[in-house]
């Protein structure tokens, strides 16, 4: 297979460090040229993990995204959910034609609350069996440092999910297969909002102990609204092997609530502190995902209707000018 890299954020770096370590070449589509020239010369990124050097014989860099594309089998879009539209809008209708597309966005498309494999179907008649996602729990931080981690490859056809994440299996990557191609996609939206919470709380000055209540209801609040909008779509048998303790679901979630390199914890810690949304957005060099999700997902729960009360309560801190104090106080009576 010949892999190609759509971004080149610290979660696509650790991507492409993965594949590299693994003895795979790729292409690599980077937007900014001295990016591209940095890395050539210096053998890492400038921006993003700079701690992680590269052969730069396995490295074809690229600010043409059509020809990453063209000579890419699988691509891996990996960049924030905000800016996929924007980057993939000069590639021809038939572009992905013969392609393997793996989604490393943890995010929703928010301008029109969609998936990435909804806008691919849309834009390129890209078919659900050729898209799957890889997911966590896995901070770019940890893989940079070669810690111990664990990806899960999800898709309709496990057998092809299970051959690309060979490519991803190294002494410091586990990899898994999933067939929940739809669940896992919103697992991890939904994770993103909820972490934002939890930052919130800490920025409240909330303890550990409020902490584990409150994602523990987060996480059986998840599956509520996996059942209502994703078992719609799987027969009974299917519906009894989705284990939502499993690390793609409550693993990923626990370390995005949890960990110090969680930018949606990071994020939702200035909220809880005082900052405004805009500030907090210039505070940082990285997306919060957990954002533009916390609206998308009220929007399309307007349809599903999922109990969800929350992910609606971080909605309103971060929408709705509701204090983040009064919030909380809200979120403690909700707790079980």
């Amino acid at each position: 297979m010949k892999f190609g890299i759509i971004g080149s954020g610290s979660w696509a770096t650790a991507l492409a460090k993965i594949l590299t370590d693994n003895g795979n070449t790729i292409n690599w589509w980077i937007r900014n040229v001295n990016t591209i020239q940095h890395i050539q010369q210096r053998k890492h990124n400038p921006h993003y993990l700079s701690s992680v050097y590269f052969n730069d014989s396995q490295l074809h860099l690229s600010n043409d995204i059509n020809e990453v594309v063209t000579k890419s089998d699988v691509l891996i879009i990996a960049i924030p959910s905000a800016y996929a539209e924007e980057a993939l809008k000069n590639l021809s209708n038939d572009a992905l034609k013969g392609k393997k597309i793996i989604s490393a966005i943890k995010g929703i498309l928010p301008s029109t609350n969609q998936l990435l494999n909804d806008y691919l179907k849309e834009r390129f008649d890209f078919s659900l069996e050729n898209y799957f996602s890889v997911l966590g729990p896995c901070h770019a931080e940890e893989v940079a440092s070669e810690k111990l981690s664990y990806l899960t490859f999800s898709g309709i056809d496990e057998t092809i999910a299970a051959s690309i994440s060979a490519h991803f299996k190294t002494n410091y990557i586990n990899t898994k297969v999933n067939h929940d191609i739809l669940g896992v996609q919103y697992a991890a939206i939904l994770k993103n909002i909820y972490a934002l919470g939890a930052g919130v709380a800490h920025g409240l000055e909330y303890g550990d102990n409020f902490l584990s209540v409150y994602i523990a209801n987060a996480a059986d609040e998840m599956v509520v609204f996996l059942k209502k909008l994703v078992w719609d779509n799987e027969s009974e048998e299917e519906q009894k092997i989705i284990n939502y303790a499993a690390s793609v679901y409550l693993g990923d979630l626990l370390v995005t609530c949890y960990s110090l390199y969680s930018r949606n914890r990071t994020f939702g810690n200035m909220i809880g502190k005082g900052y405004n949304v805009k500030t907090a957005q210039l505070e940082m060099n990285m997306v919060a995902e957990g954002y533009n999700a916390s609206k998308c997902i009220h929007k399309v729960n307007e349809i599903i209707k999922a109990h969800i009360p929350i992910a609606d309560t971080v909605y309103e801190i971060l929408w709705e000018h509701l204090s983040a104090a009064e919030g909380f106080k809200k979120i403690e009576t909700l707790l079980l």
